[in-house]
């Protein structure tokens, strides 16, 4: 039933979007009455309004993005009843409104409309425009209930024989890597097919286009900077459950109205926090926050080893710059520092902590740690 849903959805995709260019994006309120369960439940969002600085729990961050805004502000991600506030007063600069991208509702549909104009323009002008975050139109456009792909660079990147359910593909609109091309400034993902989404492959991507996000100032590496692969590291090799339960299955619990009708809830959590998931699991999973706190445990510890190598492999080739040492000697360096940095990051920045995918994420950090090694190594460390 998932392959023939995804197949309807994108034999429809192109008139769908066509459609969309002619109208507004609905708030989300316009369904309230229709929708009620799921409409209070994606109220409950707020109740998700803590954060903290990244940048202040973990220092290495400003070694590692140096020369990139993120090494001066960078804080966890709130509810989605939040995108706008927090991407307005970041603390990063944001010239232009492409990074609304996954903020609003309206802001898609804005794009819908203009193409890939919308990306250029400029920030606080598109921001004015937008009276809502994240909305039912980002997932259902102007037709709840159905899934719709309403990211026009989704379905440029992932096409119908890929075979990806639509409640994925629903939450990998924006769960996932994506960069900004120099010439169009556009939201693009860095590869067309899903054989293309792993990270060997995005990676081969960006060197065959000489791509980076930013340099660093003190070492002259020209980096990537990964910003949050959920849908690939979800739907990549050696993931456990993929291929059987979707996002939804696990992040918008099966819940009982006072009725006693069954809805899906639309206050999005970790399955941890919603105890009808993990009874739902618990056939094969009797301590389900057992395992996922041991892989996450497990997972990050080596994350912030890693951060450590990778701070003296910067400082180390910092120095070696500032000494004076030619491009032949820095270039075999950088380009190893470049290569670990990205495979640290596509598990640093991935929001479950190695959950998702606990195999794929140890074997990014083990090709980041022996990457590190090696330019440790010619560094003489």
């Amino acid at each position: 039933m998932k392959k023939r849903s995804f197949l309807l959805l994108f034999v429809c995709l192109s008139l769908v979007v066509a459609a969309w260019a002619a109208s507004e994006a609905l708030p989300a309120d316009n369904w309230k009455d229709t929708f009620p369960d799921q409409y209070n439940s994606y109220l409950k969002n707020a109740d998700n309004k803590d954060t903290y600085s990244y940048v202040e729990a973990h220092p290495q961050i400003a070694v590692l993005y140096e020369g990139f805004g993120f090494a001066h502000s960078y804080f966890a991600a709130r509810g989605h009843e939040y995108t706008l506030e927090d991407v307005k007063n970041i603390g990063r600069p944001h010239p232009l409104a492409n990074c609304l991208t996954c903020k609003s509702g309206d802001y898609t549909a804005m794009v819908n409309k203009m193409g890939d104009a919308a990306y250029k323009i400029p920030f606080d002008e598109a921001f004015e425009q937008l009276a809502g975050g994240i909305s039912c139109y980002n997932c259902h456009g102007n037709e709840p209930p159905t899934l719709q792909v309403t990211h026009g660079y989704l379905a440029d990147a992932i096409k119908a024989e890929d075979n990806i359910a639509p409640d994925i593909l629903a939450c990998a609109q924006c769960h996932v890597e994506y960069y900004f091309p120099a010439d169009t400034k556009a939201t693009v993902l860095p590869y067309t097919g899903h054989e293309n989404t792993t990270p060997e492959a995005i990676y081969n991507y960006f060197q065959e286009m000489d791509f980076a996000d930013f340099v660093n100032p003190r070492t002259g590496t020209r980096m990537i900077k990964v910003q949050h692969p959920e849908f690939e590291t979800y739907t990549g090799a050696g993931s456990v459950h993929a291929s059987t339960y979707s996002c939804a299955d696990c992040h918008m619990g099966k819940v009982k109205n006072e009725a006693g009708d069954t809805y899906s809830s639309h206050t999005l959590k970790s399955p941890l926090n919603s105890p009808e998931i993990v009874a739902s699991c618990a056939g094969c999973h009797q301590d389900l926050n057992g395992l996922v706190k041991g892989i996450q445990d497990e997972i990050e510890k080596r994350t912030y080893e890693i951060a450590d190598k990778l701070v003296v492999l910067t400082n180390a080739l910092a120095d070696k710059v500032t000494a004076g040492a030619d491009d032949k000697e820095l270039d075999p360096i950088r380009a190893l520092n470049r290569e670990a940095q990205f495979y640290w990051d596509f598990v640093f920045v991935e929001n479950s902590e190695g959950a998702h995918n606990s195999r794929l994420s140890r074997q990014c950090l083990d090709k980041a740690e022996e990457l590190t090694d090696q330019a440790l190594e010619l560094l003489g460390i």
